[in-house]
């Protein structure tokens, strides 16, 4: 992967942070609405890291109402047309070049040699000739008990009546503020996949350590993985990803890493979508 990729994708998420700031809205935000997982059309499959991010960016910008991308041979294949004029966005996926090309090691085993491939994709915005198909209109009530069952079923000690929501890895539970407390149920539950998102980093779960890659920033980094990993839930969940206004001392730590390392932005995205595949993973 090239440092072009890298600088590019990390200028654009700098710059959307940038204006976003003053009132605490980072990019990931997102209503809960068609465009929360973005999805292929030809694979049916969520896109997941930092295309979620990227695609979310250019669907908040040009006020897209769909969450479905595809290449243009791809829309081609389902009888669409993408409009002239339309910019595409990128995408990118790792593929194993050792795989691929069948080279091994002595030992014949194949060595673990990837690249990343650019892909460029138009949303069904774009194109002429697709009928999205109906989305079922969830009740508020149905959409926060589909919530409830996602968090029941992850197994950390989760305590309610404090005055903050935090995660104490010296106990290894979550505390969280009482739920009528709350301005609204999807807020609570971004407050509660946040520290999740903590939680999921545990010595014996995930074993997150940050220091050794970002050293005194690692504090502020692994506040936006778990800022990106609430929104990834949030994202899966349907529900809306609202900005938390006691992170706003973070932002500038946030565009200070970003601005002096062109990849801490993507180490954060695939650090935050293992810990969303982890709490997930307990309602599969």
């Amino acid at each position: 992967m090239t440092a072009t990729i890298y600088e590019t994708i990390t200028n654009q998420i700098v710059t959307a942070i940038e204006e976003g700031a003053a009132e605490f809205k980072m990019p990931w935000h997102r209503m809960a609405q068609d465009i929360a997982c973005p999805v292929n059309v030809a694979s049916g499959r969520d896109y997941r890291g930092l295309n979620v991010i990227s695609l979310w960016m250019i669907a908040e910008a040009k006020r897209y109402q769909s969450g479905t991308w595809a290449t243009y041979q791809q829309w081609q294949d389902k009888d669409c047309q993408v409009r002239k004029g339309e910019k595409s966005a990128s995408v990118f996926f790792w593929k194993n070049l050792s795989e691929a090309e069948g080279k091994q090691e002595q030992d014949g085993e194949a060595r673990g040699r990837f690249v990343a491939r650019r892909y460029s994709v138009f949303n069904a915005d774009q194109v002429d000739g697709y009928m999205s198909p109906e989305i079922p209109q969830l009740s508020e009530s149905e959409r926060i008990e589909r919530a409830e069952r996602f968090f029941s079923s992850i197994p950390a000690h989760i305590t309610h009546g404090g005055g903050i929501a935090c995660f104490k890895p010296e106990s290894d539970q979550v505390e969280m503020i009482d739920y009528a407390r709350f301005t609204s149920a999807p807020a609570y539950y971004s407050v509660l996949s946040h520290e999740l998102t903590h939680w999921s980093g545990g010595e014996l779960r995930l074993d997150r350590d940050l220091s050794g890659r970002f050293g005194s920033e690692s504090y502020a980094v692994e506040e936006l993985v778990a800022e990106l990993g609430a929104a990834f839930i949030a994202g899966k969940l349907g529900l809306p990803s609202d900005p938390r206004k006691d992170h706003a001392p973070y932002i500038a730590s946030w565009l200070k890493v970003l601005k002096n390392d062109s990849r801490a932005i993507f180490t954060a995205a695939s650090k935050a979508q293992a810990a969303a595949d982890f709490l997930a993973s307990f309602s599969a």
